[in-house]
């Protein structure tokens, strides 16, 4: 209870019910006068110095040193009196801003109480043990509450400071997520520009030179038949641009699935590059759309490696779905690459990357005798199912 609107309350209360006990005690004369005096000086001690102290711990040590001395004098003045320590213990474990300062202020309150109580009612044995006692008991009592109330105080402010640092951790987490979320987006376009939009503005380079040689050699029906492929092809680039934007599944996906999509894949790199393509699919399981845009992408960079690369006059690519999981490979009759020097391209790690997010394996060989790249897919990492249980 810290706000002072209770606390004005609690003071008035207090000294309102030790003028009552005044009047039932027909407490008169200078007694009586000394009592209105503390009382009213110990409503102005608070009003002028007491509510400051609750927002100013520079003030609280005086103000709780006056409690004390006006609490012991208006217990010696009357022993009815004693019952502003009510008021004055609460007030001390609630200034005192340490457990050990206010068990130290009660048993001052409590001490100039047992002060008061022994001279008011005569320094003798048996009012110094009656003082004794009372002293004790309240003493015990205010001990046992505020102790009790400053376990509650101090476990609830260990809440209320893990509950901030949980909305803390709560909040960071979001904001990280968020960046999460951000930058595999980023990773995501970045991988199907390169090989979607990318793959296709390199086959548009190639098929306008070489319409361009042909041009320059009067092979006007070679340059027709290329000014076609480079429509078809730039269509298909287009065609691929905008699904991106609309970031749906591809649209050759949309006719046949998988084993139809590579099939015309391999036939349109034939006619681009020249390289012969054989193109075989076993696929007598079902693949979600999610495995079939991944061996697609991986298809178009397997080819677009070999175009740029590998100088190869063959190409083959082999796709088998069953039960047990499904394989892809891609070889070519080129003249391979060395393994172990880094390269600088963005391909193969951009389709291992790919198959990272399918449980997917690249397994990469290659020989001067050509490259065999071998892309292999878990059934339970795809969702495979096999078309008997859909019947």
């Amino acid at each position: 209870m810290t706000s002072t609107r209770w606390w004005d309350i609690a003071v008035a209360g207090a000294t309102a019910v030790s003028v009552v006990l005044l009047v039932a005690n027909r407490v008169e004369g200078a007694r009586l006068v000394a009592a209105l005096i503390v009382l009213a000086v110990y409503v102005a001690a608070w009003i002028l110095i007491g509510r400051s102290a609750m927002c100013n711990r520079t003030r609280t040590r005086l103000y709780v040193v006056i409690l004390v001395i006006l609490t012991g004098l208006a217990t010696f003045i009357h022993p009815s009196l004693a019952t502003v320590q009510t008021i004055t213990y609460p007030l001390v474990w609630m200034l005192l801003p340490t457990l050990r300062r206010a068990i130290v202020g009660n048993i001052a309150v409590a001490i100039a109480v047992g002060i008061g109580y022994a001279f008011s009612f005569g320094l003798t044995p048996d009012s110094a043990g009656e003082a004794a006692i009372v002293v004790a008991l309240s003493l015990t009592f205010s001990l046992a509450m505020g102790v009790w109330i400053s376990r509650i105080f101090d476990v609830s402010t260990e809440r209320q400071r893990l509950i901030d640092e949980l909305t803390a951790a709560q909040s960071s987490l979001a904001t990280l997520n968020r960046d999460a979320g951000v930058t595999s987006e980023r990773e995501r376009l970045a991988r199907e520009i390169h090989d979607t939009i990318a793959q296709d503005l390199t086959g548009l380079v190639l098929l306008s030179q070489q319409a361009r040689r042909m041009v320059a050699a009067a092979d006007l029906d070679g340059a027709d038949r290329q000014l076609a492929l480079l429509e078809e092809s730039a269509r298909l680039a287009l065609t691929e641009t905008r699904t991106l934007v609309a970031t749906s599944s591809p649209p050759t996906l949309d006719d046949g699935g998988i084993a139809p999509a590579i099939e015309r894949l391999g036939a349109r790199f034939e006619r681009e590059t020249g390289i012969a393509v054989a193109v075989r699919t076993d696929v007598t399981a079902s693949l979600d759309r999610a495995t079939e845009v991944v061996l697609l992408r991986c298809t178009q960079e397997g080819l677009a490696n070999i175009r740029k690369h590998s100088g190869a006059s063959a190409a083959t690519v082999v796709l088998i779905a069953s039960d047990r999981g499904t394989t892809l490979e891609i070889s070519d009759d080129g003249s391979g690459f060395d393994l172990e020097e880094p390269g600088d391209g963005y391909g193969l790690s951009g389709m291992r990357d790919r198959l990272a997010l399918v449980d997917g394996a690249l397994d990469v060989s290659s020989s001067p005798a050509g490259t065999r790249l071998i892309i292999t897919l878990p059934a339970e990492a795809v969702g495979i199912r096999l078309e008997s249980s859909v019947e």
